[in-house]
């Protein structure tokens, strides 16, 4: 049975570019064959600032929302958060949405995929990066970077990904099956 992969659209501004560079992964991870690609959405659950009374290691979720986002995240093996740079920085919905949870997250591994101006989204991955290691993901060093992002996207607004933004996104996918094998008995425990 292939691993789950989530691939995580962080943004939830209008107008977003999350979604053309989500949708390509998951095009991509889909004929990579390795994963079950499933697109997660942050903005489809329309997590407000959290908002639970409970502490989230206590899996104690009152919220409708919490309770969809805790079963969509659960059922994750892997992830790749497609993550937008704002501010130098990692998008607040991202943040947010990790902070909801607790041992949804435990014992999987993740890559980011991110986007930006000059930097390709590199000082947001670094960012999340600590968090992701505060609630157990372990995040690998291989991900796609892409700069000035605006320019890769056609009239159209689609997304046309070069040689070697594909050959980066094997590799990133490639490892982070590896590790999502190699955690797999800790999350079965």
């Amino acid at each position: 049975m292939k691993h789950q992969l989530n691939i995580i659209i962080g943004s939830t501004r209008p107008g977003r570019a999350g979604p053309v560079f989500a949708e390509w992964l998951e095009r991509f991870a889909r004929e990579h064959g390795k994963f079950e690609p499933v697109l997660t959405d942050i903005d489809t659950f329309k997590l407000p600032v959290l908002d639970e009374p409970h502490h989230p290691r206590l899996g104690n979720y009152q919220n409708d929302h919490t309770k969809a986002w805790s079963k969509a995240i659960d059922a994750a093996d892997a992830f790749v958060f497609v993550a937008p740079e704002y501010n130098y920085f990692v998008a607040p919905a991202i943040v947010n949405a990790i902070d909801y949870l607790s041992r949804e997250w435990k014992y999987k591994a993740a890559a980011i995929f991110s986007y930006g101006g000059v930097s390709g989204g590199l000082r947001a991955a670094q960012a999340l990066k600590p968090l992701l290691t505060s609630v157990g993901v372990t995040p690998i060093s291989e991900g796609v970077a892409l700069p000035m992002y605006q320019k890769l996207l056609d009239v159209n607004g689609a997304f046309n990904a070069s040689e070697q933004v594909q050959g980066g996104a094997k590799t990133m996918l490639d490892e982070l099956l590896r590790w999502s094998e190699a955690l797999k008995p800790m999350r079965a425990a």
